[in-house]
Formats: structure tokens, C-alpha cells, sequence
């Protein structure tokens, strides 16, 4: 387990990482697209 979490880490650290933490970060700040991850987020939390 301790590998896939170096993995992780190693990834969020590279070039690659940064960009896609970034992408995240500004749709998070993007009400629209908020208001989508917390419809999915009902939807899948109802199928439980």
C-alpha cells in the first residue's frame, strides 16, 4: 500500500501534477461545476 501512496505523491509533485491539482482547483471554484460533483455525489451516495 505504502508504494501506491509514493505513487501518489511522486505524481502530485511532477509537472503533470501540478497542471491536473490546478484544473481541479478552478473547477471547484466554478459554482456550475460545483453544483454538478454535488448532484453525482447525491446520486451515488442514494445507491448505498
Amino acid at each position: 500500500m505504502a508504494g501506491v501512496l509514493d505513487r501518489i505523491k511522486q505524481f502530485a509533485r511532477s509537472p503533470q501534477g501540478r497542471r491536473a491539482s490546478e484544473q481541479v482547483r478552478r473547477a471547484a471554484a466554478d459554482p456550475r461545476r460545483r453544483a454538478q460533483a454535488q448532484g453525482l455525489l447525491r446520486r451515488l451516495g442514494k445507491r448505498r
